[in-house]
């Protein structure tokens, strides 16, 4: 009997540690399943400038877009969603507009961080930024110039527009040497085809642009190496439309002609997408 009872005994201890290995390995298998889920999710967020990364996403161009002088960001949120459904990687850029040479920096920092290979958008003073920040730059494979300055090496944008020509009231300076657009005929000057709400609030989130950037001399132009697309606004009051054609022509880009204001991301959001879809697909 008592032979018995050990004998019970052990095949209890047995099963109690059969039990217990099983549930430590239960344990550690899903420990491993959701540590290595973890790990990759974590490898692609801490490593997003590697190209490999972001390509492997989604195997298409990546998109920089660069804002111009009393904008920000947000002015593409239009365009955004658009570029990526189409399965795009996207960053809209916030420039500090203090100077030239610190935006050129900012994108190129952008441009960087995504990875390539990018097709680099800018409107207005964007488009001197992305001119300097992708001269040289492997990642850029193509750039897209929206009612935009495009500066050969050694011009400036005082070479293209004369702030006389502009109604004296139009820009404000704050004490820093930066330049508000007046709120009150902001719309009629920047953005007469946006709606008043839309343009109020263009205004109101402006971001101020250094008077120094007027004056900034350009490098060398990355539009002499890349294929290059430019959007002609035919209404526009802050680049006189001629300005522009001389630009596209002078780059030979492909062109799209909209009879638009300076703000044609916004009054046109639908084919200022198509246009830079077009241009990551080489068209």
């Amino acid at each position: 009997m008592h032979h018995t009872n050990e004998m019970y005994e052990v095949r209890s201890k047995q099963k109690t540690l059969i039990l217990l290995c099983l549930g430590v390995a239960i344990i550690i298998g899903l420990t491993s399943i959701t540590y290595s889920g973890f790990a990759t999710e974590n490898n692609t967020l801490m490593q997003p400038g590697v190209t490999q990364n972001m390509s492997n996403t989604t195997n298409a161009t990546n998109i920089v877009l660069v804002h111009g002088g009393w904008a920000d960001g947000s002015g593409w949120n239009k365009q955004i969603p658009i570029l990526r459904d189409a399965g795009h990687k996207v960053i809209a850029v916030q420039l500090p507009t203090q100077s030239l040479s610190e935006d050129v920096e900012t994108v190129k920092r952008a441009i960087n961080y995504i990875g390539g290979p990018v097709t680099l958008v800018g409107h207005s003073y964007g488009g001197a930024v992305i001119t300097n920040a992708a001269h040289n730059n492997p990642n850029v494979t193509g750039l897209v110039y929206i009612a935009a300055f495009a500066p050969d090496e050694g011009q400036a944008l005082g070479d293209f527009v004369n702030p006389a020509n502009f109604p004296k009231e139009l820009f404000l300076m704050d004490s820093g040497g930066f330049i508000y657009l007046n709120p009150e005929i902001f719309r009629e000057n920047f953005a007469h085809d946006v709606t008043p709400e839309e343009a109020d609030l263009m205004a109101i989130v402006q971001k101020p642009f250094n008077q120094s950037n007027f004056v900034a001399k350009s490098g060398p132009p990355a539009w002499k190496e890349l294929p290059t697309w430019y959007q002609i606004s035919d209404a526009d009051r802050m680049i006189p439309p001629d300005v522009q054609r001389t630009f596209a022509q002078q780059m030979n880009a492909t062109t799209l002609n909209l009879n638009a204001s300076h703000a044609s991301y916004v009054s046109h959001p639908n084919e200022i997408a198509d246009f830079i879809l077009n241009a990551t697909k080489g068209k």
